[in-house]
Parts: C-alpha cells; sequence; structure tokens
C-alpha cells in the first residue's frame, strides 16, 4: 500500500489579474482553498486592490495557500506596466518552478502563460500550464483595435497551453470560430462549469419572510433585481433605463415594483445620477457588495442583467437554482442556460425597450411567472456544484503532470 504523505506534492500556482467581487475571483479562491493540500501545494498569484484581497489573505493565513501580490499586474492595458508584470511573474515562478500553472482572466492569462514557458525554456522545468476563460477580453463592443489585439494574443498565447478550460459551451464556440483553438486540435479543450455552492441555496424560500422585513419591502411588491460591478462590460445603465420605461413609459400599475442593485465599482457616480435625473429613488436601492445573495434571491420575482459580454454569469446560475427566472441580453455563456419562455428570455443586447417590454409581458401574466420559477428551479444540474468544479481540476491536474 502506497503512504502518499511521502509522495512529492504536485506545485499548483494559480494566477488571476485582480480579486475583484466577481465569479472568475471567487471561484479562484473557492479552488484554490479546497484543493487537497495532501497532494498539493497550492501558490496564488494575483495583483492588488481587488475587494476579495483581505479575504485572500486570511485564507493564506489559516490555511497552506502561499499568496503572492504581483505590484504591476492591472485589468488595463498599460504596456509598461504590463512588461513590469511579466518580469516580476516570470522571477517568481523561477522561484517556485511548478508543476502547473493555472492562469484566469485575460490579462494575468496572457502575462502568466507566457511567464510560465520563458521558465521552461530558461531551466528545462516541464511547467503545464492550463488557461481557464470566465469569458473573453473581447466583444464586439470593444474598438477594433482592441479586439483585435486581444484575438491575436489569445491565439499565439493558445499554443503554448497545454489544456484550455471553458466555462460554457458558447465559449468554445466563440474560440472554434475565431480560431483561438483550431478545429484540429479540440483535445486542448474542456469544459467545467462557473460552480456555486448548491447547499446555500437548497431551502431559499425559507428566508423569505425575514429578507423581505430588513429590506423594508411588503410582500405585495413584485421585486427585480441584477447583480455585478459597475462596469460597462455589465451595463447597468440600461437596467436603470428600463426601471424608468417599466414604471413611466409603460405605466405598469399590475402591482407595486422595487429594483435592487447588488454591487459597486466605478460607474457608482453616473448610476447614482441617472437615478436622481428619472426620479427613481423610490423605486431602486443599492445595496453595494451584498453579501447575502440567497437571501435576495428568496425576494426576488425576476432576474435582470443587461450585460455586454459574459463567460457564463455566476449570479444567473445563482438565480435559477433559487426558483429565479432570468430576462437578459444574449451574450454567450447564457444561451447554454436560458431556454426561451421555459425558465426565462434571452433579447438582442442594448434593446432596453424590448427588454423592459418582456419584463412587464411576465408580470403581467402570474401563470407565466410560477411556470418560469418552477422550471427555473429544475434547469440547473450537478455540473454547476462548485465542489464538483474543484474535483474536476483535481482530476485534470494529476492527469495532465502524469502525461
Amino acid at each position: 500500500m502506497v503512504n502518499n504523505t511521502k509522495m512529492k506534492k504536485i506545485k499548483v500556482v494559480h494566477i488571476i489579474t485582480k480579486l475583484e467581487l466577481g465569479g472568475a475571483q471567487k471561484n479562484t479562491l473557492y479552488t484554490v482553498e479546497h484543493l487537497n493540500k495532501d497532494m498539493f501545494e497550492v501558490y496564488l498569484l494575483t495583483g492588488r486592490g481587488g475587494m476579495l484581497d483581505n479575504y485572500a489573505k486570511e485564507l493564506a493565513h489559516k490555511t497552506k495557500i502561499k499568496l503572492f501580490f504581483v505590484t504591476d499586474l492591472v485589468r488595463e492595458i498599460h504596456p509598461w506596466k504590463d512588461c513590469l508584470a511579466l518580469i516580476e511573474l516570470f522571477f517568481l515562478l523561477k522561484k517556485i518552478l511548478p508543476d502547473i500553472v493555472h492562469t484566469h482572466s485575460s490579462k494575468a492569462g496572457i502575462l502568466g502563460r507566457w511567464a510560465s514557458k520563458f521558465v521552461g525554456w530558461l531551466t528545462h522545468h516541464r511547467i503545464k500550464i492550463i488557461h481557464t476563460f470566465h469569458g473573453f477580453g473581447f466583444s464586439r463592443f470593444h474598438k477594433w483595435f482592441v479586439r483585435y489585439l486581444y484575438i491575436f494574443l489569445e491565439i499565439v498565447t493558445a499554443k503554448i497551453s497545454h489544456k484550455l478550460i471553458f466555462v460554457s459551451k458558447a465559449n468554445i464556440n466563440t474560440a472554434l470560430e475565431y480560431k483561438i483553438v483550431p478545429a484540429k486540435n479540440t483535445t486542448k479543450i474542456l469544459l467545467i462549469r462557473s460552480g456555486i455552492k448548491f447547499a446555500d441555496y437548497k431551502n431559499v424560500s425559507e428566508l423569505r419572510s425575514k429578507m423581505l422585513q430588513e429590506l423594508n419591502i411588503t410582500k405585495e411588491v413584485k421585486v427585480i433585481s441584477t447583480i455585478g460591478p459597475f462596469k460597462p462590460q455589465k451595463n447597468l445603465v440600461d437596467f436603470i433605463t428600463m426601471a424608468k420605461i417599466i414604471i413611466y413609459d409603460l405605466k405598469f400599475s399590475k402591482y407595486k415594483l422595487h429594483f435592487f442593485i447588488a454591487g459597486d465599482g466605478e460607474q457608482r457616480k453616473l448610476l447614482t445620477s441617472l437615478v436622481e435625473r428619472y426620479k427613481l429613488h423610490k423605486y431602486i436601492t443599492f445595496l453595494s457588495w451584498y453579501k447575502n445573495i440567497p437571501g435576495l434571491m428568496s425576494i426576488t420575482d425576476i432576474f435582470v442583467m443587461t450585460s455586454l459580454w459574459e463567460g457564463l454569469p455566476r449570479s444567473a446560475v445563482e438565480s435559477l437554482l433559487s426558483g429565479v427566472p432570468v430576462i437578459a441580453y444574449e451574450t454567450d455563456g447564457l444561451k447554454d442556460i436560458i431556454k426561451e419562455n421555459i425558465n426565462g428570455y434571452l433579447l438582442p443586447a442594448k434593446n432596453v425597450f424590448a427588454l423592459a417590454k418582456k419584463v412587464v409581458e411576465v408580470l403581467s401574466d402570474e401563470k407565466k411567472l410560477e411556470m418560469l420559477k418552477s422550471n427555473a428551479k429544475n434547469s440547473v444540474d450537478t455540473t454547476f456544484d462548485i465542489d464538483y468544479m474543484v474535483e474536476q481540476q483535481q482530476r485534470l491536474y494529476i492527469e495532465i503532470v502524469s502525461s
């Protein structure tokens, strides 16, 4: 019988651009926390300034994770800082000499993979390189030169990657369409869903009475919610505009309505000023970085997403698992989970009037709303469970190191 405690641990380094309060970041932190520490020696490399920095420090303090902050690793394109970040990553990886480097997010994905490759060339140490696409750093809403720069970089960087993980089938199709992964080389491709903790959403309905009281909402009010950082990608201007159209243009009056926005960020001033301009302050509540998402879902009737591009948004999966239908703009990952007239609706991006009309249509038909809610609960399978996500990654690490 083999004594596993005497086996050499597999060194795994996770690299992510910034620990913002988002699905990719939460999933990465959950992964590094829950990887089997008897089998893996775990490192986390990240840029500074994220909302979850302190959480990562606490995690490193109470577990065996080794945490390093990369000073010049920033989200925005910044040639000078990007060069410095590449150099810093190179020296950190040269010191660690990992067996596996697993990168997340566009910037860290490109710099981290090339730093790993350079370390391998210089030291002749074999490093297996894995990248997870939690979405793409480009979309049709970016300026053309930014879009094609990212596509080019993803194409050349995919060539030095051993495995490419996608969180949605739609993202795989996008990668094939842009030849990021050639059709003849699909053995590099692996689908691992962006997971959530199923147990947290098992008894969501039991939270409703308490949450109505906490958020000062009466049970007769219909609640429309959204979650996301206040940045251009999430396009929350359209969420607020949708509320204005429903209340003042379409003059919906069958029920009293309230809109919740959970999140914060760079566009806060823009969004709050828009609420004032549209005279929506009594209809819309900003919850900032609200942590009790199951509680929010317990009082939500419709979850609306106005994102312009996504991988596979964690909040949409949380909504469905809570029995809340999703009405959203059509983006890559959402096409995997939202089924028309079954658990929600997808509409053309930027068509905010159509979005508002669809919300009104659903709210006006109580039978349809209840049907969507019932179907939503049954539309998320266990491949979305976060513990299954970690299990899949562990199996991949063991397989790829031995290959």
